[in-house]
């Protein structure tokens, strides 16, 4: 069978426990049909931001991580579906899965957004030892970044976990539950199709595009956010 679409994920944690079992749920109808790229962090991009600001000055491509953030960009690039898989850390996201989103700070639309991510649809898989709801400051982390990167179609998928942190301990009914819920989710996504921008995203958009012009106006020189924005025939040199 040929395979359709492209999937990448990206796992906030090496380790395979509860967070790993319930991606798998949501990825097996998909398997067969959609091509997968995984990545799991921090074993694939290791390095914090340093603060450099050389991604700002001059090209994300000449930052001293590029080796290992350029190839989860690249394949993020191709993908029709990004998927986000993180247990929730104190109520908020893995330390690997912030530095990663720290270097794709100057891809938000306010710097220089990618137009291909204005078709893309995500999923955020987000699980805790509580209910659901206390997933929601992780999650919000999540959508800011993938948000402010242009994606509108943000599907965000909550497990608690209830009765412990470890898959095996928990209850054959609750294990149950759990894999029926995310296998539903994972079926969704058997067939796709580019999605578009929001109205909310093309607010955005507009006022980012509105600041770039006022900076241009007062810069003697373009900076390489207004370079970008006149390459992509955004704004007018």
């Amino acid at each position: 069978m040929k395979k359709t679409n492209k999937i990448v994920v990206i796992n906030g944690t090496e380790v395979k426990g509860c967070t790993y079992r319930i991606k798998e749920e949501f990825l097996a109808p998909l398997r067969e049909i959609h091509q997968i790229k995984e990545f799991y962090l921090p074993k694939d991009m290791p390095h914090f931001c340093c603060g450099c600001k050389v991604c700002f000055l001059k090209d994300a491509a000449l930052c001293p991580h590029a080796k290992e953030v350029m190839p989860i960009w690249d394949e993020m690039m191709k993908a029709d579906v990004i998927v986000i898989a993180a247990p929730v850390y104190g109520l908020g996201i893995p330390g690997g899965l912030k530095a990663l989103f720290d270097h794709f700070c100057v891809r938000w639309m306010v710097h220089r957004p990618e137009p291909m991510m204005f078709v893309k649809r995500a999923v955020i898989m987000t699980n805790c030892i509580g209910p659901p709801f206390l997933a929601k400051s992780s999650q919000r982390d999540i959508v800011n970044t993938l948000s402010w990167l242009g994606i509108s179609k943000i599907e965000r998928i909550g497990t608690g976990l209830l009765e412990g942190v470890i898959w095996e301990g928990l209850s054959a009914e609750r294990r149950e539950k759990i894999v029926s819920k995310m296998k539903r989710s994972g079926e969704k996504y058997i067939t796709t199709t580019p999605a578009g921008k929001s109205l909310k995203t093309h607010f955005r958009f507009a006022m980012c595009r509105k600041m770039q012009k006022s900076v241009l106006k007062k810069l003697k020189k373009p900076s390489a956010d207004n370079l970008y924005w006149i390459k992509q025939g955004w704004i007018k040199k």
